[in-house]
């Protein structure tokens, strides 16, 4: 599962962009248990989730013409190389490589099926601060129309590789980061989209106690239930939520032992 010592393809950061940053900090604070720290008064509303003083996300005002949703990042040594590199695989760029102060350099990339991600060079911060604990980001899947052509994109860009799982209805890769034991790197999966006109994305998974209960709560919130809570097999339990802006996640309670 994911940690925080992150190597090159890893997820290392997670942010949200929200036409209402108050709303949405107060829906996964309810959800979540999580509080909103800003990043101070030259960050553009921008600021962090936290869980007992811990980085788990981040939250920030929708770019001007974005719908609202979660962003996932992975680790690059060198995020113009990264960019270059994904140009030149077919992907495209949304917005080119800069730099966040002295935290890091980042870019906001698309790949070839459409799915939105971006990229972060350590600086400063180096990444989240908490994974794969109750409440945070637990797994990361990308959902795409074909995967073998899409993760061979990625492996071009991080040196992915990947493995074949059966899975209820469909093919699931898992994917892994390019150093280590190949399961102990395992950070996410890759699926087919399972009906025609769903888009391309990464959904963020993250790590609750009980997807029925959360799902209640962010209903209560005026968020949404996108697919009811369902037991996977060797997986465990998964529910796919939307907030009241409508960015999709999920959350799981991973069987013991998966």
């Amino acid at each position: 599962m994911l940690g925080t010592q992150f190597t090159k393809g890893s997820p290392n950061w997670i942010d949200l962009g929200s036409p209402d940053t108050d709303a949405a900090a107060a829906f996964y604070g309810a959800v979540f248990g999580w509080d909103f720290r800003s990043a101070g008064p030259d960050s553009g509303g921008y600021g962090f989730f936290q869980q007992d003083g811990a980085t788990v996300g981040a939250l920030g005002p929708l770019d001007e013409g974005a719908h609202s949703a979660w962003t996932v990042y992975f680790q690059t040594p060198d995020a113009d190389a990264t960019q270059k590199a994904a140009e030149e695989a077919g992907g495209t760029v949304r917005v080119e490589a800069f730099d966040v102060m002295d935290a890091g350099r980042m870019a906001c990339l698309t790949d070839p099926a459409g799915a939105e991600f971006a990229v972060w060079q350590p600086g400063a911060v180096k990444g989240l601060e908490r994974t794969s604990a109750p409440d945070t980001l637990l797994w990361a899947e990308l959902h795409v129309p074909e995967p073998e052509s899409t993760l061979a994109f990625y492996r071009t860009l991080f040196g992915w590789r990947w493995s074949l799982m059966d899975a209820p209805g469909m093919t699931y890769r898992v994917i892994s980061t390019a150093e280590g034991d190949q399961e102990e790197a395992s950070f996410g999966g890759v699926a087919e989209v399972q009906k025609e006109g769903d888009p391309s994305r990464w959904i963020p998974y993250f790590a609750v106690e009980d997807p029925d209960a959360v799902s209640r709560t962010a209903q209560g919130g005026r968020g949404s239930v996108v697919l009811p809570a369902a037991d996977i097999p060797d997986v465990g339990r998964i529910a796919w939520l939307a907030d009241p802006f409508g960015a999709v996640f999920a959350v799981m309670k991973p069987m013991p032992g998966a």
